[in-house]
């Protein structure tokens, strides 16, 4: 019997709680997508389903999540998380209000908490509003997400809007007094129908405290910082001896992948620019010529394949450029063209003995691990807080997957130099 089974809107969102779950004590599996019926999970504390479903049509997003929680709930798993983005990536369509609707009444509750918080990535709730450092959400480089603008910062607010239920706030003055104060408060937000829980953090304390007061509550929702607070509730109360080995990198050549156009990347992408070869992508070969492009792109990183340090191919872009992209051509076509573009380069790539992927961007680590055929992930060694290396459960391959803001500015040199096999 499983302990715990977590639902992840996106690929890197799985690896980041599933690398904060091992960390702190619970055995991990990981899987992409929705496993077959006929699969059986050896056993461990913790399964972790990643979806592509952050971005996609609300309806899609919620068939998608149920299903994950029909075979979760087949693997005898006890209680659930819905693992979304810390800088809570949504819309006023969904699809993380309608999402949680879904999962609740599954599962027959009538209320969850909301808790995005990552204080170790500097994302914090306080009085109900999430902060990416020291600025609102709604001021950050989130503002100019090409998918998920985030242009409010009021959880509570950005909850009704997608959501069928009432929102409610749970302080940090009443998360400082402790777990059963937190219990308590809870109680009482349930007898007012408060379905929905934004609980206050600034520090992994605070976090602590919430996994401790949530207790055995049915579902949780939240970023992986909560992750952390579970796993460690989980190592307080049942015996585990989660295996780390398993997941440490293979060796062999690697290669960068990037495709995410947040801040941090952007600044990542240029500090490996002075490090190591480069190739941006030309968006109109991508377009009009994906298949040739990718062999030429394919034959360019064989070419260096002996660097010290492993070449990179990037669509990066900042805001100006990303802007005058999808004017030109659509925000949607440019996006699918690189998305197939790296779809057909990555099996190229493995074909040539590439063995080590480190991708940024959740929608194009989705991508390359689809492209790669791999179904079930080992937990490795922490990189950066989030951002674990994994290593596929059935062939030589290991990936490092970053969320967009996720990593330091040298996180692609340190991910190699050190982390060596």
């Amino acid at each position: 019997m499983c302990y715990l089974g977590v639902i992840a809107d996106d690929f890197t969102g799985a690896t980041d709680i599933a690398s904060f779950l091992a960390q702190n004590g619970m055995s991990v599996m990981q899987y992409n997508g929705i496993p077959a019926e006929t699969l059986r999970p050896s056993a461990v504390d913790a399964l972790v389903i990643s979806l592509k479903s952050r971005s996609c049509p609300a309806k899609e997003a919620v068939s998608d999540s149920l299903a994950a929680l029909r075979w979760l709930k087949a693997q005898g798993c006890q209680r659930f998380y819905f693992k979304y983005c810390s800088t809570f990536d949504s819309t006023a369509q969904g699809n993380i209000g309608p999402v949680t609707d879904a999962l609740l009444d599954a599962l027959g509750e009538s209320q969850t908490v909301i808790s995005p918080a990552l204080p170790v990535n500097g994302r914090t709730v306080y009085q109900g509003y999430l902060f990416v450092h020291q600025q609102l959400l709604a001021e950050s480089g989130m503002r100019h997400h090409p998918v998920t603008p985030m242009r409010d910062s009021q959880l509570i607010r950005l909850m009704e809007q997608q959501a069928a239920g009432r929102a409610a706030l749970i302080p940090l003055s009443v998360v400082r007094q402790g777990s059963e104060a937190v219990r308590q408060q809870l109680t009482a937000l349930r007898q007012q129908k408060a379905r929905y829980v934004v609980i206050d953090a600034i520090s992994e304390d605070d976090l602590l405290t919430q996994a401790e007061a949530c207790g055995e509550m049915p579902l949780l929702t939240g970023g992986s910082g909560l992750g952390l607070g579970v796993a460690r509730y989980f190592a307080a109360t049942h015996a585990s001896q989660p295996d780390r080995q398993r997941g440490l990198p293979v060796a062999g050549p690697a290669v960068v992948i990037s495709g995410s156009c947040s801040t941090m990347t952007n600044a990542q992408v240029a500090r490996y620019a002075s490090q190591a070869a480069h190739f941006a992508l030309d968006i109109v070969r991508c377009i009009e010529d994906s298949a040739g492009y990718a062999g030429e792109i394919c034959r360019w990183v064989v070419a260096q394949r002996n660097a010290t340090l492993a070449p990179m191919v990037y669509a990066t872009a900042d805001a100006e450029k990303l802007q005058q992209i999808q004017q030109q051509y659509g925000a949607a076509e440019s996006s699918q063209a690189i998305e197939q573009l790296f779809a057909r380069l990555v099996p190229l790539l493995a074909e040539q003995g590439i063995r080590r992927f480190i991708v940024a961007g959740g929608e194009t680590s989705g991508v390359v691990t689809q492209a790669l055929n791999i179904t079930g992930l080992h937990i490795g060694p922490t990189i950066s807080p989030g951002i674990p290396w994994v290593r596929a459960s059935d062939k030589p391959i290991s990936l490092a997957l970053k969320s967009g803001n996720f990593g330091d500015e040298n996180f692609f040199a340190r991910a190699q130099l050190e982390f060596m096999p």
